[in-house]
């Protein structure tokens, strides 16, 4: 009996190393497969990644860009028309300085000059500031030389006597102010040369 039951057991097959190699190989091929798709995954991710922190940086800066053109136009879009009404404010001040001069204190002489005075804060208000002449160093960026004038007062190329105002638009010019520049007299000058010649002889 007890060989009978030994004859009825199942033989179990054991799988040879022959069989097992094939499937490790394909597991390894899958691996490498894998490892080298992961590669080019995170290579993929890394190059879209660049790409996408320069679109957002170039955004940024085209908003900047976009932003400040904006306010440059805001603070000049009246430079036109402050432009054109500097000659009326001119014609104002001429008039109340010929009054002044003629010591006329009739009511048109201070309807003129309180015109003159509510022009002046208009202008203030979009941003337009006079350029500060008399008594300045000249600078060409701001003022046009008409001429000179002897003066023992003032140093030489200093503004001494303003012919027309100068204005300028929220730092930026509108119009150069026109002026006369010191020199020294002549009897100065005369005195200059006689003492170069003296130091030459010497």
């Amino acid at each position: 009996m007890a060989k009978k039951t030994e004859q009825q057991e199942p033989e179990t097959k054991l799988e040879t190393p022959v069989d097992v190699e094939p499937e490790v190989e394909a597991i390894e091929d899958e691996t490498v497969q894998l490892r080298n798709e992961l590669t080019q995954a995170l290579s993929d991710t890394k190059v879209h990644q660049e790409q996408y922190l320069r679109t957002l940086a170039d955004m940024e800066n085209l908003r900047k860009r976009t932003q400040r053109e904006k306010e440059e136009l805001a603070k000049f879009a009246n430079e036109n028309i402050l432009r054109e009404i500097l000659p009326v404010i001119d014609n104002l001040e001429r008039a109340v300085e010929h009054a002044e001069q003629a010591e006329s204190n009739d009511g048109l002489f201070e309807g003129v000059q309180m015109t003159l005075t509510q022009f002046s804060q208009l202008l203030g208000k979009f941003g337009v500031e006079p350029v500060k002449a008399v008594g300045q160093i000249f600078d060409p960026a701001y003022h046009q030389a008409m001429g000179q004038m002897e003066s023992e007062e003032h140093p030489v190329n200093t503004v001494v006597q303003q012919m027309q105002k100068g204005y300028q638009l929220n730092e930026r010019l509108l119009r150069p102010a026109f002026v006369m520049l010191a020199k020294a007299p002549v009897a100065t000058e005369i005195e200059n040369i006689d003492t170069t010649e003296e130091t030459d002889k010497e």
